[in-house]
């Protein structure tokens, strides 16, 4: 009987290498162009998929590079496929760092970057995982493929175009979540509110990048001097912020989408501000139905699932200008939201106020069994290699690979009572930890693909 963790410890300074080697190339999505067959994801994407997969290949490992928009790994024969599904590309850095963000520095036993737990370092715990079965030599009778997406923060859409020329996974796991076990998604919804806004004090206003991402500052460009009222407004609210000219500019907190209440979001601070001096009907929008509501209450699409837990919404994206405007929200949601009876209510909204309401971006939630020998057999791998008998597995608001396979979870690896910092500042991964998942995911592939298993 294999210890995989022993072994795990092992690697740790081929782990900490490769994984500061990834975090330093820069893989913000700039802008995706299907038309660019060498890098469509752009430069810095390209540069990071081509690294892991050229590594791989020195490794001794089996590669392939699916049209530059995702790639795989693999080890292992045999006609089924055990999945191990993760991501390169990262959100934007964001907020106050302490570090350089793509500097991989180590401190304190772990390396800070963007995309150091989400999902880089997971990434390379599972590739470790992956050499250490391979160096001890067990046969398999199950294909084990590492497939590396490109595009998982914005879209999906590198799945979709691997999904399109290569065999998906029979099962999987995908590290780009918590331990022990995440046997359910919540749906994922992305919705624009359009319209013309003429307004005699705004210019224009924008916030926000991503509709995963709670955003922490926002910009008005005001047409009157407001700044007197807009100072002793900062104060009295105790709020972060400045006025240069006529630019005002407020400051809350990122947060990841699925979790907005743990972030403080400018879009709403800076609608705080201006209702007390403009009647724009954009500001009365967010005021009436999206201001310091984290759960969609204020349009009465708020539900609660015994497993799933509550709705949320984040409301992501702000672009006025020019007497228009574009208002970009997120919502995610459990198995039991009624959806088209939920998003009539949000498209009344909009309709109420003269503006146009536009679907975006839709997944559905995914769920497995949490009494499926699949996850049970995962689930005593964490068990064994943490001794944590008590933590139960869950269900999440975020959205992972896990959704684009009929049995598959997000598996890992942050443990139980880790600081939550995907999509935030100082973002970092713990090594001691990562070694564990890594030993956590060999032994996984032991029970779930080794022969005789």
């Amino acid at each position: 009987m294999m210890d995989w963790l022993k072994i795990a410890k092992t690697y740790e300074r081929e782990y900490i290498e490769k994984t500061q080697t990834l975090l330093r190339i820069p893989t913000v999505l700039d802008k995706y162009d299907p038309n660019d067959a060498e890098a469509p994801f752009g430069p810095h994407i390209r540069r990071a998929l081509d690294w892991i997969l050229t590594m791989a290949e020195i490794d001794g490992f089996k590669t392939k590079n699916v049209l530059n928009h995702a790639g795989h790994i693999e080890i292992g024969e045999g006609k089924e496929i055990l999945g191990i599904l993760t991501h390169i590309d990262v959100v934007p850095t964001g907020g106050k760092w302490d570090t350089e963000p793509f500097g991989a520095v180590v401190k304190d036993g772990k390396i800070f970057a963007r995309g150091a737990i989400d999902d880089k370092g997971p990434t390379i715990a599972a590739y470790i995982a992956m050499k250490m079965v391979r160096d001890q030599g067990l046969k398999l009778d199950k294909r084990v493929r590492l497939i590396i997406g490109c595009d998982e923060e914005s879209g999906m859409r590198c799945i979709a175009k691997y999904r399109e020329f290569e065999e998906l996974p029979d099962i999987g796991f995908s590290p780009d979540a918590e331990f022990p076990l995440i046997y359910g998604e919540k749906g994922i919804f992305s919705f624009d509110v359009t319209g013309t806004d003429n307004d005699e004090l705004i210019e224009s206003i924008q916030a926000g990048e991503r509709y995963n991402v709670v955003p922490d500052e926002c910009v008005a460009i005001l047409k009157k001097d407001v700044s007197a009222a807009f100072v002793s407004w900062l104060a009295k609210n105790d709020r972060q912020g400045k006025v240069d000219g006529n630019r005002y500019v407020v400051y809350g907190k990122n947060a990841h989408g699925a979790m907005p209440m743990m972030g403080l979001n400018a879009i709403f601070l800076m609608t705080d501000f201006l209702k007390e001096h403009s009647s724009s009907p954009f500001i009365r929008f967010l005021d009436e139905f999206l201001t310091h509501d984290h759960y969609g209450k204020k349009l009465g699409i708020d539900v609660v699932d015994p497993e799933m837990k509550e709705l949320t919404l984040n409301t992501a994206i702000v672009r006025y200008q020019n007497g228009s405007f574009k208002l970009g929200c997120n919502i995610r949601y459990p198995k039991n939201f009624d959806f088209p009876k939920k998003t009539a209510r949000i498209k009344a909204a909009a309709s109420g106020f003269g503006f146009e309401y536009v679907p975006y971006r839709h997944s559905e939630p995914h769920y497995v069994s949490p009494k499926d020998p699949f996850v049970k057999t995962l689930e005593a791998a964490y068990r064994k290699y943490t001794g944590d008998e008590t933590t139960p597995i869950m269900t999440i608001g975020g959205g992972t690979y896990a959704r684009e396979l009929k049995k598959a979870v997000a598996f890992g690896p942050c443990m139980p009572g880790s600081v939550e910092l995907a999509h935030q500042p100082n973002e970092y991964v713990i090594i001691e930890d990562m070694l564990v998942a890594a030993a956590i995911y060999a032994e996984s592939i032991e029970k779930l693909a080794a022969s005789g298993k």
